[in-house]
């Protein structure tokens, strides 16, 4: 059975994430109270195969004052040995501000003394232990639909495949390490387009910056060793029955080296065979950035 508890910040596209899992066969269950979550798990186990794939929805709605309740709740999960895992979505604050004004709906902790982003500030304060706990941490900031699509497939779609899924990563340091990570490579070792003019608003899967860092040794030199050891190490995984592997690409901004040889190893991969997903992370995001800084 795939029990999955779906939680996370407001307006960071929760609604958005069932009907993905619906997509994939889950049967889901929306603003479930906490203390509830026990109880509905252990009527789907004993639902049998109508409800071996189960997602259900705790958000702040009912965790006003505090986490506490979902947590007890993971730890009586523990208790009667049912396994789960808990996906937690997240945005940056003006993201989210964004989209309320957009959709003019009212954040649950919105009162008339505060602002919208005191209310986001105030839910990420109250989730913060739940986000710890998390088994898998999605930030939709720049992910459209189609890429929250692919990203959840890639962790919970078995069918289409029973070979490890290996998702392929990139960042910018900046913004944090994926905590979801197996692996993380740092690629800031490499020469830096961004100091080229040319290709300072370019990302790394565009051919001009593949080339311009292929020219160098290290480039060509790290790309071989990188696809040596995963040559070496995938097999083990295999051996060991593991469904999904998380490696992570890192470069200051996550736009130009990390997702460079993100896809330099995807491609390396997929040659052999491998089932593989790539998602770059902050790529727009940095290069919003960057375009900003240059007008």
């Amino acid at each position: 059975m795939e029990f999955l508890i779906v939680t996370g910040l407001s307006g960071a596209g929760k609604s958005r994430a069932v009907v993905v899992l619906e997509d994939l066969g889950f049967y889901c269950a929306d603003n479930i109270p906490a203390d509830m979550v026990p109880v509905l798990a252990d009527l789907c186990r004993a639902g049998g195969e109508r409800y071996a794939k189960t997602a259900v929805v705790v958000d702040i709605r009912t965790l006003r004052t505090g986490p506490e309740a979902l947590l007890e709740a993971f730890d009586r999960l523990d208790e009667n040995r049912m396994e789960y895992s808990v996906m937690f979505l997240e945005a940056r604050d003006e993201t989210i501000l964004r989209r309320y004004k957009e959709t003019r709906r009212k954040h649950p902790l919105h009162k008339g003394d505060t602002t919208i982003l005191e209310a986001v500030q105030k839910e990420k304060e109250i989730l913060a232990p739940i986000r710890d706990r998390a088994s898998y941490v999605l930030d939709t900031t720049e992910t459209s639909v189609s890429e929250l699509r692919q990203y959840i497939a890639s962790y919970f779609d078995r069918e289409k495949s029973s070979r490890m899924n290996i998702r392929i990563l990139s960042f910018g340091y900046k913004y944090g390490i994926p905590p979801e990570s197996d692996f993380v490579f740092d690629m800031r070792f490499l020469p830096n387009p961004f100091y080229i003019s040319e290709l300072r608003h370019k990302g790394g899967e565009d051919p001009a910056v593949a080339d311009y860092l292929n020219a160098f040794g290290e480039t060509v030199e790290f790309r071989e060793k990188l696809e040596e050891m995963a040559a070496f190490l995938l097999p083990y995984f295999d051996k060991e029955g593991r469904s999904s592997l998380v490696i992570s690409m890192g470069c200051t901004g996550g736009q130009h080296r990390s997702v460079a040889m993100a896809e330099a190893l995807g491609a390396a991969l997929r040659a052999q065979g491998r089932a593989v997903t790539i998602l770059h992370r902050d790529r727009m995001r940095n290069m919003a950035e960057i375009r900003g800084r240059d007008q």
